[in-house]
């Protein structure tokens, strides 16, 4: 199994010449959001090459294509561009359409079919793939329940082949998490180097948002969908008797009010709060709430670097971003009085080793990890 901890390159010189810079590269992304954690992933990584062509399936309408320099696909030119649902299963073929260009090197940003982009043979073209999560709607509609739905239960199984069958050709992989490089193998058969994505831990974790903090509530980040279980935030806030931060946006944002109101608790919700807001929020609160099976999860770090701790499940991403009983607790259930009662034990745990851990998700670390794994791999 590739393990970059095996990987010692010589000793570099003080200035680095750019990634890749004698090669042509194309980096790769599946549909481009204005906000979300794959979509800074993609850019860091195009950081490192930056004479990187930029090719995504499309962009939502707030994205500054021009200035980010992406190049959309065919389907950003359809109406499917506006239900990923109904695009999925024309991804593949999007892919292997997407340009008839060839490269030295191909680096893909993959959570659904970005791996299976092919701009050039295998023999002369090295393909490197991160991998957030093989497709959830595919592969683990158990923990998303938006592919549960019967709209993809027919071609799911064609879909896994496809998925296998059309990303034979890529070199390397490597995965976010040690649970996700347990999927790789689990569903492709494939090996996968471990690089947790980077986190602003320095501007999250800022020396001017430490003292600012009456810590005398209770906050939860995210979409507001199922899985991410904000419901069961509620019940604990009620359990607990604290007042309870909701902050976010999604399609649950009826439900979840309606449900705040019979709390017996405050329950206050921002709505697609800033950066700058958002640090003031995990600064505030008590404990983050994150009882959600998650690939990796940067918020649970987002919040550590601000000595916050996190309260979540002894699961998925959360075994790799918080030590238990040190920068948080993990509850072996989804009952809201285990977690209520791991809120009230917070006191216990140091905010400068909550902040000093998340330090070890940092941007830097990220750079340092992907462009030593970029050039081992295409040596």
């Amino acid at each position: 199994m590739t393990s970059l901890d095996d990987i010692r390159p010589a000793a570099q010189p003080a200035v680095r010449p750019p990634l890749l810079a004698n090669r042509s590269v194309a980096m790769v992304h599946e549909w481009f959001g204005a906000t979300g954690g794959s979509e800074n992933v993609f850019l860091a990584i195009a950081d490192l090459v930056p004479h990187a062509r930029r090719i995504v399936l499309w962009a939502d309408e707030d994205v500054e294509v021009e200035r980010l320099g992406l190049h959309e696909s065919w389907l950003a030119r359809t109406p499917l561009r506006r239900s990923k649902a109904l695009a999925l299963p024309l991804m593949p073929l999007a892919w292997r359409t997407v340009g008839d260009e060839k490269y030295d090197v191909v680096i893909s940003s993959s959570h659904a079919f970005a791996h299976t982009v092919r701009l050039g043979p295998p023999e002369s073209t090295r393909h490197l793939s991160y991998i957030h999560s093989p497709a959830r709607y595919v592969w683990s509609p158990d923990f998303d329940g938006r592919g549960s739905g019967a709209l993809l239960s027919g071609p799911r199984r064609v879909l896994q082949a496809v998925d296998v069958r059309m990303s034979r050709h890529v070199h390397a992989y490597a995965a976010n998490s040690r649970e996700v490089q347990k999927r790789i193998q689990r569903f492709w058969k494939r090996d996968a180097a471990v690089i947790h994505p980077p986190v602003d831990v320095d501007f999250f974790g800022g020396t001017d948002v430490r003292s600012a903090a009456p810590r005398d509530y209770l906050l939860g980040v995210g979409r507001w969908i199922p899985y991410k279980n904000f419901d069961l935030m509620i019940e604990v806030a009620a359990e607990a008797g604290l007042p309870l931060t909701i902050a976010g946006s999604g399609p649950e944002e009826a439900r979840l009010r309606r449900a705040a109101a019979d709390a017996g608790v405050p329950v206050t919700f921002e709505v697609r709060p800033t950066r700058e807001r958002l640090r003031e929020l995990y600064a505030g609160a008590r404990a983050l709430l994150f009882p959600a099976h998650e690939d990796f999860g940067i918020i649970p770090v987002e919040a550590q670097a601000c000595g916050t701790p996190v309260i979540g499940v002894n699961s998925g991403g959360l075994l790799e971003t918080v030590v238990d009983g040190e920068t948080g607790f993990l509850v072996g259930s989804m009952r809201p009085a285990d977690h209520a009662a791991a809120v009230r034990r917070v006191g216990e745990l140091s905010a400068a080793r909550i902040r000093e851990h998340a330090g070890s998700f940092s941007t830097q670390r990220f750079a340092a990890r992907m462009a030593e794994w970029i050039a081992y791999e295409t040596r």
